[in-house]
């Protein structure tokens, strides 16, 4: 016997997300923390690997690189909140005419920004401003879940997509 929750039953006549592509939007959230709370702990002064001048040089801390590093880990976040919109009922401040383009210009976006994260992690001017292989294995294992962002988002979606379009199709009057 299925029994429909509160979190299963669709709300305004729509169909409710799989459970994959709920979890998949809050893996995407969880996955965008470890790098948030390293730019954090930089921000903080905790030694991440950096040298105190490379600090203040590069990336301009003590000063404003601080509310530059700590308003980037902010905003990736708030970004890797936005697929719950795609799986939630509750809440949708735009239609879904408007969410699913720009849901799908998200992926693209992210896939370019993770391919993009990759590059900066591999070239040679990056790699030695870290002081040990101890912080860089520290450092690769915070970024490392950014990469599984792309594939998750890519699948959440199209789970929106699909979800909608079919709505979308049953709504039509037939002819």
């Amino acid at each position: 016997m299925y029994v429909m929750t509160t979190a299963t039953v669709p709300l305004h006549g729509s169909t409710p997300a799989p459970v994959w592509a709920r979890r998949a939007a809050h893996a995407i959230a969880l996955c965008a923390v470890p790098s948030g709370l390293w730019r954090i702990a930089m921000a903080s002064g905790v030694y991440v690997g950096y040298s105190d001048q490379v600090l203040r040089d590069v990336y301009d801390i003590p000063g404003w690189g601080i509310a530059y590093v700590v308003g980037l880990s902010v905003l990736a976040e708030l970004a890797a909140l936005f697929p719950l919109l795609l799986v939630s009922n509750r809440w949708r401040p735009l239609h879904p005419r408007v969410l699913a383009p720009l849901a799908w210009t998200a992926s693209g976006v992210l896939v370019l920004t993770a391919l993009w994260q990759l590059v900066v992690a591999l070239t040679a001017e990056s790699e030695t401003y870290m002081s040990s292989g101890t912080a860089q294995t520290v450092w690769g294992f915070a970024f490392a879940p950014l990469f599984a962002i792309p594939v998750l988002m890519t699948a959440v979606t199209w789970s929106y997509a699909k979800r909608h379009r079919a709505r979308g199709q049953a709504q039509r009057p037939r002819p």
